[in-house]
């Protein structure tokens, strides 16, 4: 669901192509952005990278269709690991990252621009985290939150659900810049210039130094969120969900 390309100044722009689905996130996705890390690492002439998303959205979140195929316990956990693996690798990469955000950033979407370098935001984005909804917690955004979002703005998030638009976003810490409707690739595309411009070994012990402990909570995470899908309330949220119903949660 990638589709990438490399302009002539050293900004790769990383296109979600899933736009039918609101680019929601599929399993392959996780594998897919580590190899995509991988090789952006490894590219020298790579100076910095810009993920954005086809369509009316930049990511809706997880694909909740697939939950369906976690049948037990374990295929659970592999999922989140892969998951957390895929983060991982996103937030580790050397060179910097850009979010170019319109429409809904939601769940995992949502989760990727906290640990994107810089975030810009058009008029339309809306940013939320609602896994409480279908009896889980956002995973990555209770570990890595924190360092870019104010905290009563992520409770706040966590707690109801409710989605914040870009410029509730900027104050909460989670958006750099909000620009007008439709402006938000352009805008990127022209700071990762910007950045690619800069010299690249300055840049990474930067974003190396200002990422020290970002693994910290991380195997924590991936335990309780793994905990929460074999739950009696995920399940019926996520029945609820698809049957379009409000859910009966019994706490347990």
């Amino acid at each position: 669901m990638l589709e990438v390309s490399v302009d002539d100044q050293g900004v790769t722009l990383v296109m979600f192509d899933r736009p039918e689905k609101s680019n929601s996130l599929t399993y392959e996705f996780w594998t897919d952005i580590q190899a995509l890390a991988m090789d952006a690492e490894a590219d020298d002439t790579v100076r910095a990278v810009v993920v954005a998303g086809k369509g009316r959205n930049f990511c809706a979140g997880g694909d909740i269709d697939g939950f369906g195929d976690l049948a037990d316990v374990p295929a659970r956990r592999r999922f989140q690991e892969v998951a957390f693996a895929g983060f991982r690798a996103w937030e580790r990469l050397s060179k910097p990252t850009i979010a170019a955000v319109h429409g809904y950033a939601l769940g995992g979407g949502c989760e990727l621009t906290m640990i994107t370098d810089l975030v810009v935001a058009d008029t339309t984005a809306r940013f939320g985290v609602p896994e409480a909804s279908v009896g889980l917690m956002p995973g990555l955004g209770v570990v890595r939150g924190p360092a870019n979002t104010n905290l009563h703005w992520l409770k706040y998030m966590i707690y109801t659900g409710e989605h914040l638009s870009g410029e509730e976003a900027r104050l909460a810490g989670l958006v750099n810049l909000v620009v007008d409707e439709r402006q938000h690739l352009e805008k990127s595309i022209e700071l990762g210039r910007r950045i690619a411009g800069k010299p690249a070994t300055a840049l990474r012990v930067a974003k190396r130094i200002l990422n020290r402990g970002s693994d910290e909570g991380y195997d924590y995470s991936l335990e309780a969120t793994s905990l929460l899908h074999s739950t009696e309330d995920q399940r019926e949220g996520v029945a609820a969900f698809r049957d379009k119903r409000a859910p009966q949660f019994k706490d347990r």
